[in-house]
């Protein structure tokens, strides 16, 4: 009988490229001393190998032309958590497979938890768990409240286990919790190296597309934030998710940065209590703290985060600093479009900030990375140059071009009645936002410009 054979190559933890020979930089992707060495058990001609010729990849074989392929829409089943739903793109899709990234601690497993919990008894649900014990499970699920409504429970780290119980059980809902825990036996390095986190999630990610499985696989992450693991992990799935929070901070932030079946950048904004997440139907109200008195720096902005525009509080601090080399500090905003923007607020305005420091903060720990923000981000450090507040009932948003012009920014009307609802008077926005007098929310009076200098002019004559 053949034996298997042992080789040794490298992999780079950063793109998951193969190298024979190992080198201080991956000829793959550029980075430095990402590669790392991996001790692989190959399997004898005709025997199983993680390579499996004829294997289909999602689940149709042949070749067929584009008229052949059914057009039907894809078959959605909602979780019943609405800001889950929402990040999603409306629900879960047959097939469709979840990647769901984010800090330790921060609600990875208690959010699966309770959206599996609710589908269960509509549609089966197998939650397998790598890193805790049933008893574990159970107990985060009595504290969760959540009712054992056929909801079924598997502790295991061997892939081909996995797959083969999730065969038998045929549930429409699979969560692998986590993806590092997992090894398969077609690989002889230890669980959460590269090849194996590869190797595990291409068979999981297999099954789901051939059975319409709904995968979801819960992945940790590095110090900078990045799930851990080869990037092409990130390419295999149909969705990315990731938790964001601030330290201390009860509110979680779940961000959707790739998505086949939904917007991008989609938001859903939930709350850590003793009891688990809860869903903040209308995250704008948490984000706005509406001083008893205006104060200086502070300008109410309307940014758009998937298909939900969103009130956000932006704060500016301008101080005398004593360095030679004043600070520029954005938290929340691009660090160098806020240098771009001093310099456009100096030479079209007037406006000099040298000799000082200046420091920029988004409140609730929100990140835009949109240019509506230009506009507010401008006032907002006049006004704390100055010492003079930006009115309470206004909102502001517009993009800032380098000759000193105001750029409209996408949906427009959509910004102005998400305004009007919470009770703003006027909107400081780009001449061509400004929407005919038939078509202005009621009770919102709507201001546009075209140039910078007009719009601190506005402001001005508004103290």
């Amino acid at each position: 009988m053949a034996k298997a054979s042992v080789k040794s190559r490298y992999v780079c933890t950063a793109c998951g490229g193969i190298s024979m020979q190992w080198a201080g930089q991956c000829p793959e992707c550029g980075e430095w001393n990402t590669l790392e060495e991996q001790v692989q058990a190959t399997a004898p001609a005709g025997g199983r190998g993680s390579t499996r010729v004829g294997a289909q990849y999602a689940g149709d074989s042949g070749i067929k032309r584009l008229s052949e392929v059914p057009r039907d829409q894809e078959t959605r089943f909602p979780t019943g958590i609405g800001e889950f739903d929402r990040v999603l793109g409306g629900g879960l899709v047959a097939g469709g497979v979840v990647l769901l990234g984010g800090d330790p601690g921060i609600g990875k497993s208690t959010l699966l938890l309770e959206a599996v919990a609710r589908v269960a008894g509509r549609h089966g649900a197998l939650y397998v768990t790598g890193e805790e014990s049933l008893r574990q499970v159970g107990m985060r699920a009595e504290r969760l409240g959540v009712e054992d409504d056929g909801l079924r429970l598997l502790a295991e780290t061997r892939v081909e286990t996995i797959i083969e119980l999730a065969a038998r059980e045929r549930p429409e809902v699979l969560v692998v919790d986590s993806i590092q825990t997992i090894h398969s036996d077609a690989l002889g390095s230890a669980p959460g190296g590269v090849a194996q986190v590869r190797e595990s999630a291409a068979q999981l990610v297999q099954f789901a597309k051939r059975t319409g499985t709904v995968l979801f696989l819960v992945g940790h992450v590095t110090k900078e934030g990045q799930l851990a693991g080869p990037r092409v992990l990130e390419h295999m799935v149909d969705t990315v998710l990731y938790f964001e929070s601030d330290s201390g901070s009860r509110y979680r932030l779940l961000r959707a940065v790739k998505n086949r079946f939904g917007a991008a950048n989609e938001l859903g904004v939930f709350a850590m209590l003793d009891t688990g997440l809860k869903e903040v139907k209308n995250p704008s109200a948490i984000f706005l703290s509406r001083h008893e008195q205006p104060v200086p720096g502070s300008a109410i902005l309307v940014t758009r985060e998937g298909t939900r525009p969103l009130l956000l509080e932006l704060q500016a601090l301008v101080a005398e600093s004593p360095l030679s080399n004043p600070r520029r500090l954005a938290v929340g905003l691009d660090g160098n479009r806020l240098g771009m923007l001093l310099a456009v607020l100096q030479r079209h305005a007037g406006v000099s900030t040298y000799g000082a420091d200046v420091f920029v903060n988004i409140v609730g720990g929100v990140r835009i990375a949109e240019t509506a923000s230009d506009l507010p981000t401008l006032l907002a450090v006049s006004s704390s140059l100055r010492d003079r507040p930006i009115p309470q009932d206004w909102v502001i948003f517009g993009e800032v071009g380098l000759a000193g012009e105001i750029r409209p920014v996408p949906n427009g009307p959509d910004r102005l009645a998400e305004a009007a609802r919470h009770g703003f008077r006027r909107a400081l926005v780009p001449a061509k936002n400004c929407p005919s007098p038939g078509d202005r929310p009621k009770g919102l009076e709507v201001m546009g410009v075209e140039r910078l200098d007009a719009a601190l002019e506005i402001v001005r004559e508004a103290d």
